[in-house]
């Protein structure tokens, strides 16, 4: 029953914090708080109650199924492995830092806010937990809507704009989605006469290739559009932009992970020869993104959406790790998934500290703040040079992995992939430079970091340096952790890539 309360705590709470505004406005920020905190106990009591020995043991580490629709062969089926356990554990934890975040920024309708906030959080733990791809579905577009209304109505200027945006490419891509899974859902049937959304009934379903390729598009559309990828971004920078800090902080941090693990647990193992067929093109992609994100980055004058830019390329490391063809990148993907939302989470919540203090996020207007607010300026700096993949954070360990892996498949793509080390450290320089040092012009005289802020930011920092000096015990928890995947990882979905190149001396 774990699985059930970590998914529906965030429900209840959702509509505890709506009915307590009537009581006090600030009691929907305790509610939250503290279903989250719960929520993360939960995690960690399911990460202790596995046995060391038993970390990189295929298969689920806890399951929960009850019926649902039996009619069209779809159950309530929540199960988690290692990968999943991860990332409910950051979902968990960064849905608290959100909430703390905004606690002195939201000042009307809290109730409603805080509901669309938990709300969000289930839809996403949904998606980590789902096994049924019925239920997937319903969590993957359940998590849409309320995103929608905290950019709409907590966001800044041109927040409506940039809601429908979201709306659109995310609904898009979710109606491929619904296709391929209903087309899975017939040829499945028609190869063995049962009619059934399960996961593991639906592993290894016989189909021609064609058709699989075909079906394997329609779950690329939506998991590439949500990751983002390049060309399917351009939602991501007005969204990032325009929500409210504790959206952005969901957005980029758990949000753009729900595409990755999409591929991860869905498209890799479902479909087999498909992915196999679209490596290359994929991994391209993964080296575009990298490098337009970063470039595209250091152009910008406003601070969010520079930082939504890193966004679009720290995940191409991801898209290149998973579709590079070897463990060493897969593994190396996982790593960051995980720091890239811990680093971009806590950028995203001090540049809304930022705009709170400032009321501005023009970078031309800033320069100078390190002597106004010194505090603020040494965590900017940690999390920037997190940012660009200083060795000893996790951002180094994920991407040094990644390029590793790449270059056993394809030394071009390996070579173009490392040059974005290079431009994250401009990017992430840049930003420190206009925001922190030379003159301040503006003469602005803000207060720094409160003592809740700090200690959002101290927690921020901690799993980062774990995951930067200490990554083995997450690889363990993700070694292996569903085999399918694994099995792809090391043998099947990367042979176009490690086709194009093989280095002498290299073994695949």
């Amino acid at each position: 029953m774990m699985l059930a309360a970590i998914l529906f705590i965030p429900v209840c709470a959702g509509i505890i914090a709506w009915l307590s505004e009537q009581s006090s406005a600030k009691l929907p920020r305790w509610v939250t708080l503290t279903a989250m905190a719960a929520d993360l106990l939960l995690v960690a009591a399911l990460w202790w109650a596995q046995p060391d020995q038993d970390a990189g043991r295929v298969g689920w580490i806890a399951s929960f199924q009850a019926p649902w629709l039996p009619l069209f062969g779809s159950s309530f089926h929540l199960a988690a492995d290692g990968i999943s356990l991860l990332l409910m554990g950051l979902t968990a934890f960064l849905g608290c830092m959100a909430a703390a975040s905004s606690w002195t920024e939201i000042t009307k309708r809290t109730g409603f806010f805080h509901l669309c906030l938990c709300w969000t959080l289930a839809g996403i733990l949904g998606v980590f937990l789902a096994v049924d791809l019925f239920l997937f579905y319903f969590a993957w577009e359940f998590m849409l809507v309320p995103m929608y209304f905290l950019i709409a109505l907590w966001g800044h200027e041109d927040r409506f704009r940039a809601a429908v945006k979201f709306a659109i490419f995310t609904q898009v891509g979710g109606l491929f989605l619904l296709a391929s899974i209903l087309g899975l859902y017939f040829v499945h049937a028609r190869a063995t006469g049962i009619y059934s959304f399960s996961y593991p009934a639906l592993l290894n379903t016989a189909m021609a290739p064609s058709v699989g390729l075909l079906l394997s598009l329609g779950f690329l559309a939506a998991f590439l559009v949500k990751l983002p990828a390049v060309p399917f971004h351009p939602w991501l920078p007005d969204a990032h932009t325009q929500a409210p800090t504790a959206g952005s902080v969901v957005l980029a941090g758990l949000m753009l992970k729900t595409g990755a693990y999409g591929l991860l647990r869905f498209s890799i193992p479902l479909f087999p020869a498909g992915t196999a067929a679209l490596a290359m093109p994929l991994a391209i992609l993964g080296v575009v993104g990298i490098l337009y994100g970063a470039l595209l980055a250091f152009a910008q004058k406003d601070l969010k959406r520079l930082v939504a830019y890193t966004s679009v390329s720290h995940m191409g490391f991801v898209l290149l790790g998973l579709f590079a063809g070897n463990r060493l990148a897969f593994q190396g993907a996982l790593i960051q998934i995980l720091s890239h939302g811990l680093s971009t989470g806590a950028l995203f919540i001090l540049a809304g500290a930022l705009q709170e203090r400032l009321h501005t996020r023009d970078l031309v207007r800033m320069g100078g703040l390190w002597q106004v607010v010194p505090r603020l300026g040494g965590a900017s700096m940690f999390f920037a040079l997190a940012s660009l993949g200083l060795p000893g954070m996790g951002t180094f360990v994920g991407e040094f992995m990644v390029v590793l892996g790449a270059y056993r498949a394809s030394v071009p793509l390996a070579i173009f992939a490392s040059l974005g080390f290079v431009l994250s450290t401009a990017y992430s320089l840049s930003l420190m430079e206009q925001v922190f040092f030379g003159e301040n012009k503006g003469g602005w005289k803000i207060p720094d970091l409160s003592i809740r802020e700090m200690c959002v930011v101290t927690l921020m920092i901690i799993p980062l340096l774990w995951l930067g000096l200490a990554p083995q015990a997450v690889l363990d928890r993700g070694r292996r952790a569903f085999s399918p995947a694994s099995a792809q990882a090391d043998n099947g979905h990367g042979a176009a890539v490690s086709g194009l190149v093989t280095p002498k001396g290299v073994r695949k």
